[in-house]
């Protein structure tokens, strides 16, 4: 089993920064991937960015140039950098760990990015 926690959420103005964290423990794999999704009130859950074992990143274009996933390694925290916010960047964020064919998600922090 893997536990993950998400922390570093909150409240900020446009054009602000925030820094996320996601901690994993358990039995967490050198190959995995490790992904940022975020859920906004009534929309679906989305992909922000994610990064591989091998330090492989990909980010929906809507961050693109604006938020940085990173991790020294894959059993290490991993971090989103999240700058430039917009309104449009405020719902939940959920970190997902994939490793050996299954998921496994965080709580969940919340992030609201004011006009």
């Amino acid at each position: 089993q893997v536990q993950l926690v998400e922390s570093g959420g909150g409240l900020v103005q446009a054009g602000g920064s925030l820094r996320l964290s996601c901690a994993a423990s358990g039995s967490v794999s050198s190959i995995n991937t490790m992904g940022w999704y975020r859920q906004a009130p009534g929309k679906q859950r989305e992909l922000v960015a994610s990064i591989t074992f091998s330090g492989s990143t990909n980010y929906a274009d809507s961050v693109k140039g604006r938020f940085t996933i990173s991790r020294d390694s894959a059993k290490n925290p991993a971090y989103l950098q999240m700058n430039s916010l917009k309104p449009e960047d405020t719902g939940v964020y959920y970190c997902k760990l994939t490793q050996r064919g299954f998921d496994y998600w965080g709580q969940g922090t919340q992030v609201t990015v004011s006009s």
